[in-house]
């Protein structure tokens, strides 16, 4: 039984010997320039390989040293497809003795997971409705055109300006929803579709990068509210996060701003200035072509109504409302969980702690875009979010079975507690900064 180690890699030249590998061998594959990581029970070297991964390398990046196969079932709709990729990469397998699991995870634990997903699956619920889709896409052009008949019918008085604006930010903020179906590959069967379409959608409807969003949104989904892996928590030192970054931050006198006033000045940077700052210099940055289109499309609907200045107002305004919309959805559900270091545990456990639920009515469901379902979203990012009332009570069930908190609440609640969150994270902040 061989070790491994200096041999195997990316030569693509089958192995004349299998060779086994322990965890503590694999464990420290786990560096930038060199990653290996474990598919069911097999062993990976994806170091060269990592800069051609669709998904981008850092994502990945994020898994070297582990046991990857949970996340890898999440994130491709076609396994086998992507199989083919993986065969030249294969440099053996775990050892015999070695457990499937690295690092003490329960096995039991995600042999059932994986039993409850084949369940899913046997259910259908992998499978999008047509229907639901076209009728979502349909009610996001439809806003668009009557923004426009709006406009032409009304002119341009304050309040036509005013009832034309919540219209578009509505529109905006459904395409971003319906833009995220796509980017997670949950609409059609063959991943090739759903590109295409997903950047239609959020290229055109949303002048944004299909690239920029997915590099950054599947290292968000693989390593959830975990600090250097989660760009969505890397607050670039405007706010301190969770029970330990906030500590952290006081013993070593760090203070970029007054964090036990981060609850407060949130409302002044989070919500307002994420879209129409942020996000824009990013995307202006990664990409011109299908930003161009967007920008091209809506000046010609509008500076004949409203000329250059008036217009280019009127999106600000628009991308400001949108940017409320956006922030209060998307952190409601992960700011006021666990965010923390790296902990490695398995695939329910570290999504389960990261996110929270929200409850269910119709409102929530199309305000939110389904995401009052972060968990079953996490858990199946490549399920068609119509089908996660349905696989619910099968995840509450699990949880239930391992002691693992399975959170929900109603949305007013889920707002409240993002400003609660960031008052705890300010005053453990304050206290470490001023007694440790």
């Amino acid at each position: 039984m061989g070790k491994g180690g200096e041999q195997g890699g990316d030569s693509g030249e089958p192995a004349a010997q299998i060779r086994f590998y322990t965890w503590e061998e694999i464990q420290k594959h786990n560096l930038r320039t060199d990653k290996w990581l474990v598919i069911e029970r097999k062993v990976y070297n994806v170091t060269k390989w990592a800069n051609r991964h669709p998904g981008g390398q850092r994502v990945i990046s994020h898994c070297a040293g582990e046991d990857a196969t949970d996340a890898f079932q999440a994130f491709h709709i076609n396994p086998t497809l992507v199989q083919k990729f993986l065969k030249p990469l294969l440099i053996g397998e775990l050892a015999p003795g070695e457990p499937s699991q690295d690092r003490d995870k329960n096995p039991q634990l995600v042999e059932d997971f994986r039993t409850l997903r084949k369940t899913a699956e046997d259910m259908n619920l992998f499978r999008a409705s047509p229907l639901f889709f076209s009728l979502y896409l349909g009610h996001i052009l439809a806003m668009e055109v009557l923004a426009w008949l709006m406009v032409s019918y009304f002119g341009t008085s304050w309040i036509t300006t005013l009832i034309l604006a919540c219209i578009l930010t509505t529109s905006q903020a459904q395409a971003g929803w319906l833009q995220h179906d796509f980017g997670h590959l949950s609409v059609f069967k063959k991943s090739s579709w759903n590109h295409i379409v997903h950047k239609f959608v959020i290229g055109h409807l949303k002048g944004a990068s299909a690239n920029w969003w997915n590099h950054r949104h599947f290292q968000h989904h693989a390593k959830p509210n975990i600090f250097k892996k989660d760009p969505d928590v890397n607050m670039l030192h405007i706010f301190v996060l969770g029970d330990t970054q906030p500590v952290e931050y006081g013993k070593k006198k760090l203070k970029y701003l007054p964090y036990n006033h981060q609850h407060e000045y949130f409302f002044l940077i989070f919500p307002p200035l994420l879209i129409p700052v942020y996000f824009q210099i990013q995307i202006i940055s990664t990409m011109i072509k299908r930003w161009a289109n967007y920008y091209l499309r809506y000046f010609i609907t509008y500076i004949p109504f409203y000329g250059v200045l008036g217009s280019l107002c009127l999106l600000t305004f628009v991308r400001f409302l949108e940017s409320h919309w956006f922030v209060w959805v998307t952190q409601m559900n992960h700011i006021p969980m666990e965010i923390d270091s790296e902990k490695h545990r398995d695939w329910l456990s570290s999504q389960m702690a990261a996110t929270c639920n929200i409850e269910q009515s119709f409102f929530n469901d199309w305000f939110t875009g389904h995401l009052n379902f972060q968990i079953e979203h996490h858990l199946f990012p490549t399920m068609p979010r119509h089908n996660f009332w349905k696989v619910k009570p099968l995840v509450k069930s699990l949880c239930a079975k391992y002691g693992v908190q399975y959170e929900e609440k109603p949305l007013g609640k889920a707002f409240v507690d993002i400003v609660g969150s960031l008052k705890k994270s300010g005053d453990l902040w304050l206290d470490a900064y001023l007694h440790k």
